[in-house]
């Protein structure tokens, strides 16, 4: 394969670049704008961390990065709470960062393209202007929305993956649709019992947030795969009983062993906040739970051990994250593209 290296705009904890490395593909470096990211990101993936908002970023020093004569892959997943349903009419001034990083590309010239994101990003004008400009300077785009199952990822996650590329033509490569054979069993249920609050004495990463009284109750009467709707009404909340609270099905919901998780979010570790209960034990899922779910392999080091564990912090990156599976299938698209 011809030689090609990577950067990571947005990178985070580094899930999309992981996939990459895990296909061979360097990735030479990682922008963030959150700090508390860099420990996670230069451990395992062995490269350069930058904290640098994009806006005030140089193309130039980017295009710098690039060994001469290299395929150069440009990388991006601007945040994507400004697009999501959850946020509708809320942080809309965060919408330039796709401009940004549209002009990031403009300036560092890269032979190919990729952005993952939400699906209703392709909504919004701001993702047909990204779009139109991509072609005017030469590259072929294509983008699709991917239901990560297809892919043999084991989460019900739809996302918006983009390729585009100045060599020819280009897709993401085909997923098998109903081929997933990986579960919330084959993922989490190996994994020690720890009760709701407790931390497991082999894996600090694997502890969970304490229930309240009422929601101890509460799970414990939610089978597998259930939620509220199968609760007596003394547990239930107001806004249930209300004619608009049966459209919130998965809130307060336990996961099926055999079934596929739910998408992993940056609430994941609150029993209430979705699809989030444990299949079988009386808690919301746990740090490491909701990380292997992901699909970040458990060699993977989230959290630095010289510092203070912060639920919030450690939560925001994991849902936050490109599954590392989904990144392999991007790099693995692009390879293919380019041996081809």
């Amino acid at each position: 394969m011809k030689v090609c290296t990577a950067v990571d705009l947005f990178c985070g904890i580094g899930g999309l670049t992981h996939g990459f490395i895990k296909e061979n593909i360097p990735v030479i470096a990682g922008f963030d704008i959150d700090e508390t990211c860099r420990y996670a990101y230069m451990t395992n993936n062995n490269t350069q961390f930058f904290c640098k908002p994009i806006e005030k970023t140089s193309a130039n020093n980017i295009r710098k990065l690039y060994p001469k004569n290299s395929i150069k892959i440009l990388m991006g997943c601007a945040p994507c709470q400004p697009f999501s349903s959850y946020n509708r009419g809320k942080k809309k001034e965060k919408m330039n960062l796709l401009s940004e990083f549209g002009r990031i590309i403009d300036g560092v010239e890269p032979e190919i393209v990729t952005m993952e994101n939400v699906p209703r990003l392709t909504k919004y004008e701001v993702f047909d202007h990204f779009v139109e400009n991509l072609k005017t300077n030469g590259f072929y785009v294509n983008y699709k929305i991917v239901y990560c199952p297809d892919y043999n990822i084991p989460q019900k996650r739809k996302r918006l993956v983009l390729l585009a590329s100045r060599l020819g033509e280009i897709k993401l490569i085909e997923g098998e649709k109903g081929k997933c054979d990986r579960t919330v069993r084959s993922e989490i249920g190996y994994l020690e019992p720890v009760e709701a609050g407790g931390i497991s004495e082999l894996d600090p990463l694997h502890r969970t947030r304490n229930l309240s009284p009422l929601n101890k109750i509460r799970i414990r009467n939610t089978p597998p795969g259930g939620s509220w709707l199968d609760w007596n009404d003394d547990l239930k909340l107001k806004c249930h009983k209300k004619k608009t609270g049966k459209t919130f099905k998965s809130i307060y919901g336990r996961m099926g062993w055999d079934d596929l998780a739910p998408t992993i979010t940056t609430q994941f570790h609150g029993y209430g906040n979705g699809r989030f209960g444990h299949p079988e034990q009386n808690r919301a899922i746990s740090y490491r739970e909701a990380v292997l779910l992901q699909t970040f392999p458990k060699y993977y080091e989230i959290v630095d051990p010289n510092t203070p564990f912060i639920g919030e912090t450690t939560a925001k990156h994991i849902g936050n994250a490109v599954p590392v599976e989904l990144g392999r299938i991007i790099a693995k698209s692009i390879r293919k593209h380019i041996v081809s």
